[in-house]
């Protein structure tokens, strides 16, 4: 397939809920999806057209998977990069596997958003207990130290408070490669969702409000409480990390606001993102869609927010509440498959609409 093609098959290396919704969107668009995922009954697998059962990593699997599509996604940035760089070299993978390389190391991540013009909290590499007590005493005894690859929804980290123990720290976290990030004052957290199309076209959705909850996101609210000055600031920063990773499909970014509105970048997620949920009931072409459009070689749709809303995450629990939010107006519920829920899963998600 060339860059002017369009693309009919799609692989999506991931099964989980991420996979699922694009392979809904696929299915509106006309397009065939194909998923590689080692569990046989994934949250993907219902809606896919195929399911290839094997690892991420697994030669046959990738060279079928590259055989039968005629581009090739992921719904989730811990993909193998040898096994996307494989599978690029027999078919086009979108987004393109450098972003992957970046995206899943912290301290490439926050020196990529640098040398991007992208400012992010003060950083130091942690790569043994003397270089953690040295990079605590430079951020004045405070932050939060994190594995560099791995690390999602709160898991594999430690935050540090003034006159707190250091001793054993490195080890508590399994002696790996680590990154100690300096505390900021930050007021609150958006995120922008952006996407990109292979001939550089652009689009950015408006940047959501969002509340963190143990680790893991909770609400995403739009409006978010910023000035129009943020919020072209957020577009601006989107589009500097898409151009420098001549990037395709879309992209999300989280940054905390500063008091006096400048933005610091959290980190950057090459796929889908959660904080972009609320586009299947705000706007007409939901972040699924845009991305199915952008990797498939049709033109990008119009971003633009035909409502306020909240998005909640249904973690655990939480999905107990789905008949209280089924009698609710103006609500989309939007389940994954999960048969168990358990403390920390994410088992769907709702949208309340919300009057402008």
């Amino acid at each position: 397939m060339t860059s002017t093609q369009q693309a009919h098959i799609i692989g999506i290396v991931g099964g989980g809920q991420l996979g699922r919704m694009l392979a809904m969107a696929a299915a509106r668009l006309g397009l065939k999806t194909v998923i590689l995922e080692p569990q046989s009954d994934c949250p993907a697998a219902q809606l896919a057209s195929r399911q290839i059962v094997a690892d991420y990593d697994d030669p046959a699997a990738l060279a079928e998977l590259a055989a039968c599509c005629d581009v090739v996604t992921y719904e989730f940035e811990n993909v193998p990069v040898a096994a996307a760089e494989s599978l690029a070299a027999r078919v086009p993978v979108f987004p393109p596997p450098k972003a992957l390389a970046v995206s899943q190391d912290r301290l490439s991540e926050k020196q990529f958003l640098n040398e991007n013009g992208i400012a992010t909290a003060p950083f130091r590499a942690v790569d043994s207990q003397a270089e953690l007590i040295a990079a605590l005493d430079a951020f004045g005894g405070e932050g939060v130290l994190k594995t560099r690859r791995l690390g999602y929804d709160g898991k594999g980290q430690r935050v540090y408070r003034k006159g707190d123990d250091a001793t054993g720290g490195y080890e508590a976290l399994g002696s790996v490669p680590l990154i100690l990030e300096g505390f900021i004052a930050f007021e609150r957290e958006i995120s922008i969702i952006a996407a990109r199309t292979a001939a550089g076209d652009i689009a950015c959705y408006d940047p959501a409000e969002n509340v963190h909850l143990n680790g893991i996101l909770h609400t995403s609210t739009l409006p978010a409480r910023i000035s129009g000055e943020t919020a072209q600031a957020a577009r601006l920063a989107a589009t500097r990390l898409l151009e420098g990773l001549d990037y395709v499909g879309v992209v999300g970014i989280e940054f905390f606001l500063m008091a006096d509105g400048r933005l610091v970048a959290n980190e950057m997620a090459p796929r889908v993102h959660n904080s972009g949920h609320w586009t299947e009931a705000a706007c007409v072409i939901s972040q699924f869609e845009q991305h199915m459009r952008a990797v498939a070689g049709m033109a990008l749709g119009n971003p633009a927010r035909h409502s306020d809303c909240i998005m909640t995450n249904l973690i655990g629990d939480d999905v107990d509440a789905v008949p209280q939010w089924l009698v609710t107006d103006n609500v989309l519920v939007h389940l994954y498959g999960k048969s168990e829920a358990r403390p920390g899963r994410k088992m769907g998600h709702v949208t309340q609409l919300l009057p402008r």
